[in-house]
């Protein structure tokens, strides 16, 4: 192995000036066993390169040569497979895993030692080593404490060591001595050591020859020993002297440290004492003005805002660790605590007493809108109470109690004086809905008014039998019995003598004017107030407030703020803009009351007030979403929404039931029908209210109760008339019903207009037919009889033979209706025409000329018969279509 791995080191390595410091005979693991050589070298030029080459023996000589190299630096991974066992196999991690099969474990061990030796040496890199014995890495490592990685290293690396330049000419002049004749390598080799015996021995007598020399240099090596000595004494005295100078150096030393910790300690007691004097010292004006400020002036509370701000930042001042067990800290924080308590109580009391001074100055202003349609003005009070937002936000983070006291008590006086301003207000509204009031009436005192204002009150509900038998102009249906007038069933209200079968437009009008200013009042009160909350109560952000229970329900009487607990847990308010939405619950508890008390009012005025009432609500309700879907307004006027939803449907629902209701007269003619004429009406009242309304939909879907109802119950009115035939009922009727849809253009009723349509010409055409029978009853008579034998399969031209039908038989039918008759005949049937029909649909003139069309289609018919049945017979009727047209035109004329 020693001179394969020289022949490699002369051939391969020295070209390439490269080292070779390990070589292991190997093999690929599990493939055909070809034989090659890992070997590990390093390069002679610095940077220093360290490779592992796989050198393998050519196949056409004898020769080796250099196959594969890769950087030591690239490998990742040792692995010996066994450490415990011998085994000749690892592998080596490179850019990919290399089995190799060593030719023996001593060599495998070997070859992996200088791997690790090359790596602590040059590299330093984190090769991991798998499997191998400790104690074969443990080897490695040199035993003295002075030599390092590269001493250890240096046996691998001087296992092979070229001869220098001068070695080499040192070893050609002696072989040039024995001119290259050395045979015997041995004898040579004995020859030198003698030789080197030789000088050995030259080199011991030239030392004994200088032995004088030796001697006079120890004298001189004693004399220097006294010197030193002398030196040594002289250098204890200084020695001496110093170590004195040193004890005292010592002391003034730590006299300086402890003078320099004092100083420190001073300064860091006077940083501690100026933070404690500028974040804990309260001014003495800012003392005064929480002690004795006044709160009534801008002056007074702008020094008190400014002082409380103060004392809240020298109380939440950051205290160091160590300052809370101070006893002027702790008797400064009390003082702190003195005055906020101090403070807090006075400007509570101070509010509270705001407070009900207001509900008294309020309630003098009440009278002068007694007779005014308007709520009070609260933006002074607002405006005045603003002032103090900055202290509420501070009592509401320093006295949380007091702050929720101070939330109650406003609500409680609040709540009672909007009580009073809304129930007279809609007091008003109620006396001018009704009109019950005097002009000019006047109220003295508060007292006076509100008893006046109750005795109207129970003048409107006090008999409640009376009012609910009065819907509107839509009472109980019936039919005229004389005439082509329609009458109505009116019951009186019992508030003054208005009657609801005089209400017209204009009261209706009226009332859409006062519901809106009613909603229009209190619109901006409701926001105002919601809006002033917000801002003094400092709730505009919505931040859940720890430790705050409050009930969210709203109680029977109006609703109210307390705390509630559920099974001993608080129910804690989610967020502050719920707190807004329950405190004004509170405060406006009435508003949904009244409401609805004006809505069932106006109900009982007029059914048909329903209709403002939903347009209204609905954009009120619509305007208030979008500002704010869960305020208290939007929630509010959506749940009376509700009610005057309620309202209209019973609305449709009375009419509806009233049509089903309707008694016709046995002796009278019908004419229009009163709820078909109802139906015109509400359709026109409703576009004109519904034009551009949120809630057409709801109208629409009202238009189809009722049209199919007015459409079921004509018929049925029509099937029991007795007086009026049935298809001048129908046909009548279901032309006003095409004319007031025609007329109004609603588009959810399209098929219900042409389905009126179709019922009026089909029952005009029925109509027509069935009087047109009679002017020539026995003239029709007989051709029925001919067009009978034709149909049984009687030649036409044959029926002339036949005994009941020749033409003998139709000369003398034909003589009984000459011009003359026919025209008394035409007669007649106007007058009976005239006497059916109804004078408000002024359909005369239209059925009449409808039935000269027929009496002409009737009398080209006959003449066809007569042609087709009794060919070349000469007969012909006694009257043409010309004196047909006149008889027509004369008896429309003369009527």
């Amino acid at each position: 192995m020693t001179a394969i791995k020289h022949a490699l080191q002369r051939d391969i390595f020295t070209p390439n000036d490269e080292r070779l410091l390990s070589i292991v005979n190997v093999c690929k693991a599990g493939k055909k066993k070809r034989n090659c050589f890992l070997c590990a070298t390093v390069t002679t030029e610095r940077p220093v390169q360290v490779n592992v080459v796989k050198v393998k023996k050519s196949d056409k000589g004898d020769f080796y040569k250099r196959q594969t190299a890769w950087a030591l630096r690239d490998l990742a991974v040792v692995d010996a497979k066994d450490a415990a066992k011998e085994n000749p196999e690892f592998d080596l991690h490179f850019d990919k895993v290399y089995k190799w099969v060593a030719s023996s474990t001593a060599e495998k061990n070997t070859f992996i030692s200088c791997i690790w030796k090359l790596n602590q040496r040059y590299l330093r890199k984190k090769i991991d080593f798998i499997n191998v014995s400790a104690q074969l890495l443990e080897e490695s490592v040199p035993s003295e404490e002075n030599q390092s990685v590269t001493g250890g290293d240096e046996e691998v690396v001087d296992e092979y060591q070229e001869l220098n330049a001068r070695e080499e000419q040192d070893i050609e002049i002696m072989m040039e001595g024995c001119e290259y004749a050395i045979s015997n390598a041995e004898a040579f080799a004995e020859k030198l050591s003698r030789e080197l015996q030789v000088l050995d021995g030259a080199n011991i007598q030239s030392i004994m020859a200088s032995e004088k020399q030796v001697n006079i240099l120890m004298m001189l090596l004693d004399e220097a020993l006294k010197e030193v000595d002398q030196i040594e004494l002289k250098l204890s005295s200084y020695e001496e002297m110093l170590q004195s100078v040193k004890e005292q150096m010592d002391q003034i030393s730590e006299s300086n440290h402890l003078i320099h910790l004092s100083n420190t300690n001073n300064v860091k007691l006077l940083s501690e004492i100026e933070f404690l004097v500028n974040h804990m010292d309260l001014a003495k004006g800012h003392i005064k003005a929480l002690q004795e400020g006044d709160l009534a002036s801008s002056r007074g509370i702008e020094a008190c805002t400014n002082a409380a701000d103060a004392l809240l930042q020298c109380m939440n001042v950051a205290l160091r660790p160590g300052h809370d067990m101070l006893y002027a800290v702790k008797q400064q924080q009390q003082r702190f605590s003195d005055l906020r308590e101090q403070f807090a109580r006075r400007l509570a009391s101070h509010l509270n007493n705001v407070f009900v001074q207001q509900g008294h100055d309020q309630s003098s202003t009440l009278a002068q809108h007694s007779i005014e349609l308007t709520l009070p003005n609260h933006h002074p009070f607002h405006r005045d109470l603003l002032r103090y937002a900055k202290l509420m936000e501070w009592l509401k983070s320093t006295d949380y109690g007091k702050y929720e006291g101070l939330t109650k008590n406003y609500m409680d006086y609040l709540s009672r004086l909007y009580e009073r301003e809304i129930k007279d207000f809609f007091e008003v509204a109620k006396i001018k809905m009704t009109g019950t009031t005097k002009e000019g009436k006047k109220f003295a005192t508060l007292p006076r008014k509100e008893s006046a204002v109750k005795q109207e009150t129970e003048s409107l509900h006090g008999s409640s039998g009376k009012l609910t038998g009065s819907t509107s102009s839509l009472n109980k249906l019936s039919v005229q019995s004389s005439g082509n007038r329609r009458s109505q069933s009116s019951s009186l209200l019992d508030m003054g003598n208005m009657s609801s079968s005089d209400l017209d437009v204009a009261d209706r009008t009226k009332f859409d004017k006062i519901f809106e200013q009613v909603l229009s009042e209190l619109e901006p009160l409701c926001l105002a107030e919601q809006d002033f909350i917000s801002k003094f109560f400092k709730l505009q952000q919505h931040q859940s407030m720890p430790g705050t229970t409050m009930n969210e329900a709203e109680e029977t009487d109006g609703g109210t703020l307390s705390r509630s607990y559920n099974s001993g847990v608080p129910q804690v308010i989610s967020s502050e803009k719920d707190m807004i939405r329950q405190m004004m619950i509170k405060i406006f508890r009435c508003i949904e009351p009244e409401l609805n008390n004006l809505i069932a009012l106006g109900d009982k005025i007029d059914s048909f007030n329903s209709l403002y009432m939903l347009v209204k609500m609905s954009h009120h309700v619509w305007t208030a979403q979008n500002v704010d879907p869960a305020s208290f307004l939007s929630t509010t006027l959506g749940n009376v929404l509700v009610t005057v939803k309620r309202n209209f449907d019973k609305c449709i629902s009375n009419q509806i039931k009233q049509m089903e209701e309707v008694k016709i007269s046995k002796k009278s003619k019908v004419g229009i029908l009163t709820f078909v004429a109802e139906f015109e009406e509400f359709a026109a009242l409703a576009e004109s209210i519904f034009k551009n309304a949120e809630r057409r939909g709801d109208l629409d879907k009202a238009y189809i109760k009722l049209i199919r109802s007015v459409f079921i119950n004509v018929e049925k009115v029509a099937n029991e008339s007795q007086k009026t035939p049935r298809d001048v009922v129908m046909m009548e009727n279901f032309h006003h019903i095409f004319a007031t849809l025609s007329r109004l253009k609603i588009s959810c009723l399209e098929a219900e207009k042409k389905e009126a349509k179709q019922k009026y010409t089909d029952h005009l055409q029925s109509y027509v037919i069935y009087s047109l029978g009679q002017p020539l009853e026995k003239l029709n008579h007989f051709f029925e009889g001919v067009e009978a034998r034709v149909a049984q399969g009687i030649r036409e031209e044959e029926v002339s033979y036949q005994l009941a039908f020749n033409k003998q038989e139709l000369r003398k039918v034909i003589k009984e209706y000459p011009g003359k008759e026919v025209k008394k005949g035409l007669d007649n049937l106007y007058k009976k025409v005239d006497k059916h029909l109804c004078e408000e649909e002024n359909l005369l003139q239209v059925v009449w000329h409808s039935m000269q069309d027929e009496f002409i289609r009737q009398y080209k018919h006959f003449e066809g018969l007569i042609a087709r049945c009794y060919p070349g017979s000469g007969v012909t009727m006694e009257f043409t279509i010309q004196d047909i047209l006149d008889y027509c035109s004369s008896i429309a004329q003369s009527h």
